[in-house]
């Protein structure tokens, strides 16, 4: 860590040149290039290679027109998104912005102030208003972009802000604020308030209905694979006066095959020839997504499709294809095609040799991805921040940190910036080593060369914290990142609930459980989190506390399926409140959940034990009429209770048994390996 800080110096002396602050307040600042398929520097996803090992997304909401133009995202790559891909990281001189952020500091106050204020009241709007008119914070142009960002993934935080800030006098919403709302809504998955809103547009300010809105929802539904909804947005565009042109439709097609929906891209392309004539764009969309599917032959289809529509396939066309070999491991495959984009006169660029080296690190394969990178180099072919960051993450992934450490200190001297996805894979390998000491050194060093930890850094600092036992050093870290103006993201608060049900600190853990429903974030991926916090509450005999949980997500509004309901029931009869899981059960019915046939069997029982009649007789009607409702014959629904019970009655057994077996014989090892 020494050597590392004497770099970190030399560096810094370097200033003359270069400005390295992660806060885009300075004309040069690091930023996270998300690329269309179709740019010029399109590096393929799906390869999960250095930066996507770590879960950062290549999900854009807005391309560029011009196929030679890269789509450079403003938006954080954010941890929690376990989508293959990540943005390409390089310095850009952006002066424009440097005027736009000279005012961070007559902000930061009021957008701070509000923020707190949003968490004290969010769930109490009558309070929450009351409050913000009491604040002394007056609405003005470019404050509520700044609380919406602060707000991060708490959408419901930013849409009360929204709403308060629309009924202020002398203030109106201006573009940026209206396309904010729509990304978070969008994020949220809350489609019909996002259509409100485009309504709410039209009527008020028509000339902000732009095809930026609507290509913004389209990605949005693909990335949910709502296909049918996706295509529906293009149809829908002339009702609000905007006119879908080839762009806008090449933007539909980026999402479908950026999402998993290559046969739907492909068959909307075929229908859609006439009104939208096909354009290398288009094309590149489709070859991409084949190639993401490990679909190589159809993938060469459509390079023949492109050179019979007249165009001559680019380095972007060629890079894409090169992804897919090195996907599928045919790596001779990729070598060949290297050779033909030479002979063609296409000179391979720095993303067709790091497409090579990423696909050769995820296979341990480091000495060979050495050599690539060399022979890059001897052909003229500068690398960049990326392919040294790939570098560094190959070699720590395998456990060569030093090595990894040594390309960090190459990299400072040729010039190139590390950044947070840089050091992040640096970090996950300590993470990997339990070294959390190193961890927070090299988070100290990244602060002296002016890179600040962005959130996935504080996640794995905390994650590793509350693993190791100190759960104390974790929430100091978690302050102290929300102290730099960060949000805890979903990951975040995730790691905290599970770092303090580790250590048996029930009360803390519904706190942070309450306020990440409060912001909401709780969404069913999460389920398993409430069945964890549930079920360890209702072991320790906090009845009352685990009410007041579920009490929690019911008033905040979040829409609950049954799995959320089985669970919360399924905790509580498990852990012998029969009654309770009775009484929630009937509550659930009210709601117009229907309960699991294996559920009504297990409370079936249970009653049965308690020779209580007329709670099993109310249940059985309302499960009969809902059973009627949907046409389905309670017999049937019945048996398919029991059979599903008794199987998972003799699943628990089995495994009881198998862990005995494996505890005899010394942790799962064969008798072979014994004696």
């Amino acid at each position: 860590m020494q050597r590392l800080s004497s770099r970190a110096v030399a560096f810094r002396n370097k200033a003359s040149l270069f400005s390295f602050s992660s806060k885009p307040n300075t004309p040069f600042h690091l930023i996270c290039v998300e690329t269309y398929v179709s740019g010029p520097h399109n590096f393929d996803p799906h390869l999960k290679p250095a930066h996507s090992e770590m879960g950062y997304s290549q999900n854009t909401d807005e391309v560029h027109a011009n196929h030679g133009s890269s789509n450079f995202g403003k938006e954080n790559c954010p941890f929690s998104d376990r989508r293959g891909g990540f943005g390409l990281v390089r310095l850009e001189d952006n002066r424009e912005d440097f005027t736009h952020y000279q005012n961070y500091d007559e902000f930061s106050a009021d957008v701070e102030k509000v923020y707190r204020i949003l968490r004290k009241f969010h769930s109490r709007v009558p309070k929450l208003e009351l409050a913000l008119q009491e604040s002394g914070v007056v609405v003005r142009s470019g404050l509520t972009e700044r609380v919406l960002n602060r707000c991060g993934d708490a959408g419901n935080l930013g849409y009360r802000f929204f709403v308060w800030a629309s009924k202020q006098p002398a203030y109106r919403h201006s573009y940026e604020v209206y396309k904010s709302m729509i990304r978070i809504l969008g994020k949220m998955r809350q489609f019909g308030a996002v259509w409100a809103l485009i309504e709410e547009m039209r009527k008020e300010n028509p000339q902000f209905v732009s095809p930026y809105v609507f290509i913004v929802l389209m990605r949005r539904f693909a990335s949910a694979r709502m296909v049918k909804k996706a295509i529906e947005v293009l149809d829908e565009m002339p009702k609000y006066g905007c006119e879908p042109d080839e762009h806008v439709f090449g933007c539909l097609l980026d999402a479908l095959c950026k999402n998993g929906s290559v046969k739907e891209a492909a068959s909307l392309f075929e229908d859609m020839r006439i009104r939208f004539p096909p354009t290398l764009k288009h094309f590149t969309s489709l070859l991409y997504g084949w190639c993401r599917e490990g679909k190589l032959m159809e993938a060469k289809h459509v390079l023949v499709q492109i050179k019979e529509a007249g165009f001559e396939p680019d380095i972007v066309v060629y890079n894409n294809l090169l992804s897919g070999y090195a996907a599928a491991g045919k790596m001779a495959d990729a070598y060949d095609l290297l050779k033909e984009i030479r002979r063609k006169g296409c000179e391979p660029n720095v993303m067709s040799f790091t497409t090579l080296i990423q696909a050769l690190c995820a296979k341990e394969k480091m000495e060979e991805a050495m050599r690539v990178f060399l022979e890059m180099q001897s052909c003229g072919c500068a690398a960049d921040s990326v392919t040294y960051t790939t570098l560094i993450s190959g070699f720590c992934k395998w456990g060569k940190i030093n090595k990894g450490y040594e390309l960090l200190d190459n990299m400072i001297q040729q010039g190139y910036t590390p950044n947070s996805m840089t050091y992040l894979h640096i970090m996950a390998a300590h993470e990997k080593k339990e070294e959390l000491e190193e961890c927070m050194e090299l988070m100290e060093e990244m602060r002296k060369i002016g890179c600040i930890p962005d959130l996935s850094i504080y996640n794995i600092v905390i994650r590793l914290a509350c693993k190791l036992g100190e759960v104390k050093e974790g929430v100091r870290v978690w302050n102290e990142m929300e102290a730099t103006g960060l949000s805890p993201g979903l990951d975040t608060f995730v790691i905290m609930i599970h770092g303090f049900l580790s250590q048996s600190c029930l009360v803390e853990a519904c706190e942070f459980f309450k306020e990440m429903v409060g912001r909401g974030l709780l969404s069913a991926p999460q389920y398993g989190t409430l069945k964890e916090l549930l079920n360890s509450l209702l072991r320790a005999e906090k009845l009352e506390m685990s009410k007041d949980v579920w009490s929690c997500i019911m008033t905040k509004g979040c829409d609950l399926n049954v799995y959320a309901w089985t669970i919360w029931i399924h905790a509580l009869f498990s852990n012998g409140h029969v009654k309770e899981a009775c009484s929630y059960c009937m509550d659930m019915m009210d709601a117009g959940v229907m309960p699991q046939p294996d559920t009504f069997a297990k409370l079936m029982r249970g009653l049965r034990k308690l020779y209580n009649r007329q709670i099993a007789a109310e249940i059985t009607e309302k499960v009969r009429k809902m059973a009627a409702e949907r046409e389905i014959t309670f017999k049937m629904y019945k048996r398919r209770g029991e059979r599903n019970l008794k199987e998972k009655i003799k699943e628990e057994k089995d495994g009881r048994k198998r862990r005995a077996r494996r505890r005899r014989w010394g942790g799962g090892h064969g008798r072979a390996n014994i004696c």
